[in-house]
């Protein structure tokens, strides 16, 4: 049976997604960045800050203190109602940025600022206001809230890399024993993936536009031809730490959106792979879970105890990169000078970087309550010492014995080996008792290769350029 509006409120439990019903406690944070309530007070504040912009050129009379004061907070001033009132406005213009103009307007009416009201927008275009509104939001949400979190995340992986550099495990190459590596060792590699993609998202710029109608500052240069609008432009989307872009139509091209978002998808998928080689070494008994009382890992099982975190994590990092695969699809393109397919698409940045938001939060959950089976990570390790066929057939390489791999595979390829099979084999070989006797001193623990020493070369390395970017960000 349908229920009536009226009785049906919209709460976290109505919510057609679980975006703003399941997860509302864990997306709270962004949407005071990325919300229909934050694109409102940043289009308020790119309005505001326009009209100081416009005192300091003399287009408007000149500002007192106190009254740019007054517009720079002005977007901290707008409350839920005030917000709701634009909203209202909206559905008789049905225009979203003319429903805030008018709001503006209405706020200044009773001011000291009510002689400069018909300059509130003036000679702008909705996406003037629109492009530089998502920017700022992208930014400050992606920076606030999510860079943050994966910090998190990267120095809990570096601190597991550390502590866990000297454990041999075996390693796997088409889900086939290959030879053995360390558990820290594998943890620093997405390490280092993490950081690399980080250190691009801290650094990458975005663009902005205030040019009018079709960027030609037609309005602006035919009533006011004695200003230098390309200038005045250029300046004004500088102060708001945007890299100015003349060359556009209508709207902001937004090939820098797509790189930076684009980044982020990649920081995604290297998390998605984390979390499947999680979800694996769950499985095999490496690496355990800490039990949480009252917890339940199935309805019907008791004993289960259940990946979630990084399953969770995983679901909805495929969910992100699915949007910005079609955000890198449509954005590029806008018929003629513009069409509007753009504006309903950039509304969902908030979805994208929430669904992200929800894999970083759940893998920072998962990974703080792991640790390694260290028993059973030696067990499968010694389970087969065919896993040193590659030290043998190199070793005779070596000394220049013939097609040594043929010699090596027809004993080891597709068998299991026990020690003792592996020490005849070894003394089989057509080798001096010396060299014998380094491969009989050869264990699947101690066959690890240099895996420690670049654990730690590369994690000294990230801490190193750690510091270098802490220094920077200071000056």
């Amino acid at each position: 049976m349908a229920i009536k509006n009226s009785s049906f409120p919209l709460e976290p439990l109505t919510s057609v997604t679980p975006l703003d019903g399941r997860y509302r406690v864990r997306t709270e944070k962004l949407a005071q960045y990325v919300s229909e309530f934050a694109l409102i007070k940043t289009r308020f504040e790119i309005e505001a800050k326009y009209l100081i912009a416009l005192s300091d050129i003399g287009i408007i009379r000149k500002l007192s203190q106190k009254e740019k004061t007054n517009l720079y907070l002005l977007p901290e001033k707008i409350t839920i109602k005030i917000a709701q009132k634009v909203k209202q406005l909206e559905e008789e213009t049905r225009h979203d940025v003319k429903a805030m103009e008018r709001v503006f307007r209405q706020l200044v009416h009773l001011t000291s600022l009510v002689d400069i009201t018909e300059m509130i927008h003036i000679g702008l275009t909705s996406e003037d206001v629109n492009n530089l509104s998502y920017r700022l939001m992208l930014l400050r949400a992606t920076r606030t809230v999510c860079i943050p979190e994966l910090e998190k995340i990267l120095k809990e992986i570096i601190e597991k890399a550390d502590r866990f550099k000297h454990i041999p495990m075996l390693a796997r190459t088409h889900g086939q024993p290959a030879v053995p590596t360390t558990l820290g060792k594998e943890y620093v590699v997405f390490a280092y993936r993490l950081f690399k993609e980080l250190q691009l998202l801290n650094q990458q710029n975005l663009s902005g536009k205030l040019n009018g109608a079709v960027g030609n500052f037609n309005a602006l240069s035919f009533t006011y031809p004695h200003v230098d609008w390309i200038s005045f432009s250029q300046q004004f989307i500088s102060s708001l730490e945007l890299k100015p872009n003349l060359a556009t139509t209508q709207i902001n091209t937004y090939e820098d959106i797509i790189a930076f978002l684009q980044t982020l998808q990649r920081i995604n998928g290297i998390l998605i792979d984390f979390n499947q080689d999680m979800w694996r070494y769950i499985s095999d008994e490496w690496i355990v879970q800490e039990v949480k009382k009252g917890e339940v890992g199935s309805s019907t099982m008791p004993h289960k105890v259940n990946p979630i975190d990084f399953e969770n994590s995983e679901g909805n990092l495929g969910l992100s990169n699915a949007l910005i695969e079609h955000f890198t699809r449509k954005l590029p393109i806008s018929r003629l000078q513009r069409d509007l397919t753009d504006s309903t698409t950039i509304r969902n940045i908030g979805t994208i970087l929430s669904y992200s938001y929800i894999g970083y939060t759940s893998i920072a959950t998962g990974i703080l309550r792991t640790r390694p089976n260290i028993e059973k990570i030696d067990k499968d390790l010694q389970k087969d010492w065919a896993i040193l066929a590659e030290a043998a057939q190199t070793q005779l390489r070596k000394i220049g014995i013939s097609d040594p791999y043929s010699l090596v595979a027809k004993i080891t390829r597709g068998e299991k080996i026990e020690k003792s099979k592996w020490q005849s084999f070894v003394n089989s070989l057509p080798l001096k008792d010396k060299e014998k006797e380094k491969l009989l001193n050869l264990f699947p623990q101690t066959y690890v290769g240099l895996a420690e020493k670049i654990t730690k070369k590369i994690i000294d390395e990230m801490q190193s350029k750690n510091k270098i970017i802490e220094i920077t960000k200071k000056l």
